[in-house]
């Protein structure tokens, strides 16, 4: 194969793997990963409780959206101290709403009643809220401010009782 042959070969490797990462790198951008600092994207949730819910509802609150399911051992090790900061923390101003992507309805029911969550929460079995936040990792948390601005996102299971966590919540108060 003479030098040109092998030259445009080259070349024409190269514009395909170029093409093929500019392609990666414009799927990946399409990805909305909510940051800290970012506006949270907007949602409207009915509770279980049959009450309709949306972020501009929140005004003048803190915001803690935990994103769960029954099938995530972390998710369930950290409900106790999650529905314990939402009884402290509630009578201050701050709203935790659970977002649970449980496709089995049963087992979600189920899986509250026993566990005696009493914070708001909500099922979205298609995780169309969780997809808008770029939760994919479950639990994730976004603590929200009274404007509507994430202030922290979390990442796996969470002491949400350990003095640290409460003084930074409180702190947005």
């Amino acid at each position: 194969m003479d030098k040109n042959k092998l030259a445009f070969r080259i070349q024409m490797v190269a514009v395909v793997l170029l093409a093929g990462l500019a392609l990666v790198m414009g799927n990946s951008l399409r990805e909305r990963v909510v940051a800290v600092g970012d506006k949270a994207p907007k949602f409207t949730v009915r509770t279980d409780r049959g009450r309709d819910l949306s972020t501009s509802e929140f005004g003048g609150k803190v915001l803690v959206v935990n994103f769960w399911a029954t099938w995530c051992p972390p998710c369930i090790e950290e409900m106790p101290s999650l529905q314990a900061m939402a009884q402290q923390l509630g009578p201050k101003g701050v709203v935790v709403l659970g977002v649970s992507v449980d496709k089995n309805d049963v087992s979600y029911k189920r899986f509250l009643q026993q566990a005696r969550v009493t914070f708001e929460t909500s099922r979205d079995p298609e995780a169309n809220i969780s997809a808008d936040y770029g939760t994919f990792k479950y639990p994730e948390t976004y603590i929200i401010d009274r404007e509507g601005k994430v202030r922290q996102k979390i990442i796996g299971p969470q002491d949400w009782t350990a003095p640290e966590v409460i003084r930074s919540i409180e702190s947005l108060l």
